[in-house]
C-alpha cells in the first residue's frame, strides 16, 4: 500500500509541473502579443517614379467643325406669279451659266409686244408732227417716254419668261411641275455652285492676328474618314462676336472632282505656328473626381515631398500632353503611385 501511494504522489507532482509549464508558456505568448500590439508600426514612405519634363516646340493646331456650303446658291424664279409652261432640267443635272432652265407662259409677253408696236406707230406719227411744228416738245417727250417704259417692261418680261442659270453648277431643288402656277412661296429651281464649295468656321479671338487670307488648312469629312482635302482661307470677317469671343472665317475647297457636297459635316484643322511649351507624359495627369480639372504631382527635391498642382492641358501628342500652365521646364513629375499620394507628402523616388 505504501508503494502505490508514493507512485500516485509522483504522478500528481508531474501533472502539476506540466500544467504550470503550459500556463507559463501561455502567459509569455500573451505578453509578447500584447507588447507587439502596443508597439506602433513604423510608417513607410510612399515609393513613386518620376520623369523630368522639358520645354519643346509644339505646333499650335486647332480643330473646328463646320457644314459644307455651296460656293454660290441661286434661287431661280420669275418676278411675278405666272404659269410654268415647260421645265427643261431636273434635280441633279449639271447646268452651265446662261443655260435655259424653264419657260413660263408667254401671254403677258405677247400682249406687251403688241402694245409696243402700237406705241411705236403712235410715236412715229407724233415725231412727224413735231418736225413740222404740229405738236409741242412736251407731247413728243411724253410719247417717247411711254415707248421707252414699254420696251423696258418687255425686256423684263422676256427675262422672266425664260429662266436661265446665272452660274455653272448643279440643280439641287425643283419645287414645281409643268403647268403649275408659280406663287412666289418657293423658287422654281435652286442651282448651287459646288466648284468650289465653302465652309464657315468660328475662330477664337486670340487667333485674330494670326489668320491670314490664303492660309492653308486641312479638311476632313466624316463620310471620307481620315482623307484630307486641302482648303484655303478665302475671307476673314472683320468683327468679333462679343457673346462667343470668336470671329468668322470662310474657307474654300476647289472641289474639282465634286466629291465634297453641300451639307456634309467637316472637321477643319488650322495651324498657327509653334510655341515653346512643357510636354508631360499622359501617365502624370490626374483627373480630379467630380470636375474637369487636371492635376500633376511635382516632386520637390529640397524636402523630398510632392506638390499637387493644377495644370492646363493643350494638345495631345501621342502618349504625352502639351502643358500650357502649372508645370515648369525641368520639373520632376510623378508618373506612378499617384493614387496613394496627398499634397505635401514625403515620397521616395525609385526610378
Amino acid at each position: 500500500m505504501k508503494t502505490i501511494t508514493k507512485s500516485n504522489d509522483k504522478m500528481r507532482t508531474s501533472n502539476v509541473f506540466r500544467f504550470a509549464s503550459v500556463v507559463a508558456l501561455a502567459l509569455l505568448m500573451s505578453c509578447a502579443s500584447a507588447e507587439k500590439k502596443d508597439t506602433p508600426d513604423t510608417p513607410s514612405t510612399t515609393k513613386v517614379k518620376t520623369e523630368t519634363v522639358h520645354r519643346q516646340d509644339v505646333e499650335q493646331i486647332s480643330e473646328f467643325t463646320a457644314t459644307v456650303q455651296a460656293g454660290v446658291s441661286n434661287k431661280i424664279a420669275p418676278q411675278a406669279p405666272v404659269r410654268i409652261q415647260k421645265l427643261h432640267v431636273e434635280v441633279g443635272d449639271h447646268v452651265s451659266s446662261g443655260q435655259l432652265l424653264a419657260t413660263m407662259d408667254a401671254t403677258s409677253l405677247k400682249q406687251t409686244r403688241m402694245q409696243i408696236e402700237n406705241q411705236e406707230t403712235e410715236f412715229q406719227r407724233i415725231d412727224e408732227l413735231y418736225k413740222v411744228g404740229g405738236v409741242s416738245k412736251s407731247v413728243w417727250d411724253a410719247q417717247k417716254t411711254t415707248l421707252e417704259v414699254a420696251k423696258e417692261t418687255y425686256r423684263n418680261l422676256q427675262e422672266n419668261n425664260q429662266l436661265r442659270s446665272p452660274v455653272s453648277g448643279i440643280v439641287t431643288a425643283r419645287n414645281y411641275d409643268e403647268g403649275d402656277m408659280y406663287s412666289g412661296a418657293l423658287p422654281v429651281y435652286v442651282v448651287e455652285q459646288i466648284r468650289p464649295v465653302k465652309l464657315i468656321v468660328n475662330v477664337s479671338e486670340s487667333y485674330f492676328t494670326k489668320v491670314k487670307k490664303g492660309m492653308e488648312t486641312d479638311v476632313r469629312l466624316d463620310v471620307y474618314g481620315d482623307e484630307v482635302f486641302p482648303g484655303r482661307v478665302n475671307l476673314i470677317y472683320p468683327t468679333i462676336d462679343p457673346a462667343s469671343r470668336t470671329f468668322a472665317v470662310e474657307l474654300r475647297i476647289t472641289n474639282n472632282d465634286e466629291r465634297v457636297r453641300p451639307g456634309m459635316f467637316a472637321r477643319v484643322t488650322m495651324s498657327f505656328g509653334s510655341l515653346q511649351h512643357v510636354v508631360a507624359p499622359d501617365l502624370s495627369i490626374v483627373k480630379q473626381a467630380g470636375s474637369g480639372d487636371r492635376y500633376i504631382y511635382v516632386y520637390k527635391a529640397a524636402n523630398q515631398t510632392v506638390s499637387y498642382q493644377k495644370v492646363e492641358l493643350g494638345r495631345r501628342l501621342g502618349n504625352r500632353y502639351e502643358i500650357l500652365s502649372g508645370v515648369e521646364d525641368g520639373d520632376q513629375v510623378v508618373i506612378t503611385g499617384q493614387s496613394r499620394l496627398t499634397n505635401g507628402e514625403e515620397v521616395e523616388i525609385v526610378n
